[in-house]
C-alpha cells in the first residue's frame, strides 16, 4: 500500500561530463523543495494557538488549552523519534509529501467540523494526530541534506535551510488575519494555513529527489572530495532499525547530553511563542492584531538569528557549536527578563524583547539539530535528529504547553516566567560538557 515510500532503487551512473551540471541543478531545485516543503509544515503546527483566545473566551481554561495543544508535542517528539528511523529507510520525496498532506487534512477537520473544537477530549486526539504527521518533517529533511552536501558546506547549508520553519511559523498571523477578514470566522486560523499546507505538499513532489546515486549521480563525498573522519563503503551502505539505535544512537554520549539540553531550549522557544497570543492580550492588552503581528515578528526574527549564529559558529569559533550556544543562550535570558518585568503601556519595548526572543533562541536550536547530524553516519541521521527532537517536544515543548499553562493558572505569569527563566540556565548547563569535544574537533579541522 505505501510502496511509494520505499527508497528509489540507484541509477546507472551518469557520464562525467554531465555530473558537474546535473548536480548544480538538482541541488538548487532540492534546496527549495525542502525549505518551501519544511515551511509548510509550519503552516498547520502552531495554529492552535492562535485560536486559544477565542477557546478562552468560549469557557476553556488555559490549563486545559495547555493540555490539547500538548497532544501535538507528544505526538511529534514520539513521532519524530520513530517515523526518523522510518525515513533513513524511505524515499524522503514521498515521505515528507504524506507526512504534510495528511497534517492539512486535520487543520480542515479543526476549522470546518464543529464538533472539532467542543471539548479537550476532542482536541487533543486531533491535535496529537497532527503531530504525529508533524513527524515526518524534519527527519527526511536532514537525510536529504546530509545526502546531497558534504561535511564542510553542511553548516551553512542547515542554518538557512533552518529558517524555513521561522518563514512558515511567521505566516500564521498575517493567514489568520486574511482568512478573518475573509470570512469573519475565528475557525479560519485551521482551514486557511491548510490549504497552502496542501498545495505545498504537492509542490514538494515535484521539487524533491531521495539521494544523488538515485538520479545516477556518485556519492556526495566523492563529488565534493570531502570525506568525513572514518568514511568507507559501509557509510552508503542502508543500516538496519537495530544498527541505528544501538550503535550510533544508544551507546552516544554526546548525543545524550545535546538531547537534553534541547529540553530547556524548546521549553524557552514554545514556552515564549506558544502564550504570546494570550499574555499580550491579558497582561499587556494588545489587540488581536497586534497579538498577531507580535507572532510573526517572533518568528521571522530568528531568520537573521539563525543565520548569524551559524555564521559566527564558523567565523569566529571554528565550528565549535557549543560556545556559541551557551552565548545565544545567555543572551536569551536577558531577553525573557526584559520581556517579563516590562509594565504594560510600553508596547514597543515588548515587541523589541520578544523579537529579541525569536532572533537569539532559534540558533541554538538550529545548532542541536546540527550537532546531531554530524555525530552520527548519514543513514543515520534522521533517526538521531529524531532523537534530539524527541527530547525536546515529548520534554520541552509538552512543559510549554501544559506546564506553563498550569503554572499561570495557579501562581500567575510571574510564576510561568520563573520557569523559563530556569530552564535558559539549565540548557547553559547541559551544552556545557560538549565544549570540551567541540575543542577537539576544531583543532582536528585546523590540522587537516
Amino acid at each position: 500500500m505505501f510502496d511509494f515510500l520505499r527508497p528509489p532503487a540507484h541509477l546507472p551512473r551518469l557520464a562525467d561530463e554531465l555530473i558537474p551540471g546535473e548536480y548544480k541543478r538538482l541541488r538548487w531545485q532540492i534546496f527549495f523543495g525542502i525549505f518551501i516543503g519544511y515551511a509548510g509544515f509550519y503552516l498547520v503546527r502552531l495554529n492552535f494557538n492562535m485560536a486559544m483566545p477565542y477557546l478562552v473566551e468560549k469557557g476553556f481554561s488555559r490549563g486545559s488549552l495547555g493540555v490539547a495543544l500538548s497532544g501535538v508535542s507528544i505526538a511529534y517528539g514520539l513521532s519524530k523519534f520513530l517515523m526518523g528511523n522510518v525515513s533513513d529507510r524511505s524515499n524522503a520525496r514521498f515521505f515528507l509529501a504524506f507526512g504534510l498532506a495528511m497534517s492539512a487534512g486535520v487543520g480542515f477537520i479543526l476549522g470546518l467540523v464543529p464538533w472539532a473544537t467542543s471539548s479537550i477530549t476532542i482536541m487533543f486526539v486531533l491535535l496529537f494526530c497532527n503531530g504525529w504527521f508533524q513527524g515526518m518533517g524534519w527527519p527526511p529533511c536532514g537525510r536529504i541534506m546530509v545526502h546531497w552536501w558534504s561535511q564542510k558546506e553542511r553548516g551553512s547549508i542547515v542554518s538557512v535551510w533552518n529558517i524555513a520553519h521561522n518563514v512558515g511559523g511567521g505566516m500564521i498571523g498575517p493567514l489568520f488575519l486574511l482568512g478573518l477578514g475573509w470570512f469573519n470566522d475565528w475557525h479560519a486560523a485551521f482551514y486557511v494555513p491548510a490549504a497552502v499546507a496542501l498545495a505545498i505538499a504537492a509542490f514538494a513532489i515535484l521539487t524533491i529527489r531521495d539521494t544523488p546515486q538515485s538520479m545516477g549521480l556518485p556519492p556526495i563525498e566523492e563529488y565534493r572530495n570531502d570525506y568525513p573522519q572514518g568514511y568507507s563503503e559501509k557509510n552508503e551502505k542502508e543500516f538496519s532499525a537495530k544498527e541505528i539505535f544501538v550503535e550510533y544512537i544508544l551507546h552516544n554520549k554526546l548525543l545524550w547530553w545535546i538531547a537534553i539540553a534541547n529540553i530547556f531550549v524548546y521549553l524557552i522557544r514554545y514556552g515564549v511563542l506558544d502564550w504570546a497570543p494570550t499574555y499580550l492580550k491579558e497582561v499587556k492588552h494588545f489587540s488581536v492584531d497586534k497579538s498577531s503581528w507580535a507572532y510573526f515578528l517572533y518568528e521571522w526574527a530568528g531568520i537573521p538569528g539563525t543565520i548569524l549564529c551559524g555564521w559566527v559558529s564558523d567565523r569566529f569559533f571554528q565550528g565549535r557549536r557549543g560556545i556559541v550556544g551557551i552565548l545565544f543562550m545567555s543572551l536569551v535570558t536577558v531577553a525573557v527578563l526584559v520581556y517579563w518585568f516590562n509594565p504594560p503601556g510600553n508596547p514597543g519595548i515588548d515587541m523589541a524583547a520578544l523579537v529579541a526572543v525569536g532572533f537569539l533562541v532559534y540558533g541554538p536550536v538550529m545548532l542541536i539539530g546540527l550537532q546531531a547530524l554530524e555525530l552520527v553516519p548519514k543513514k543515520a541521521a534522521g533517526t538521531a535528529a529524531g532523537f534530539t527532537g524527541l527530547f525536546g517536544y515529548l520534554g520541552g515543548s509538552v512543559a510549554a504547553n501544559a506546564l506553563v499553562g498550569y503554572t499561570v493558572d495557579w501562581f500567575g505569569w510571574d510564576g510561568g516566567f520563573m520557569l523559563q527563566v530556569g530552564s535558559c540556565v539549565l540548557a547553559i548547563l547541559c551544552i556545557l560538557p560538549t565544549l570540551r569535544h567541540d575543542k577537539e574537533a576544531a583543532a582536528r579541522r585546523q590540522a587537516a
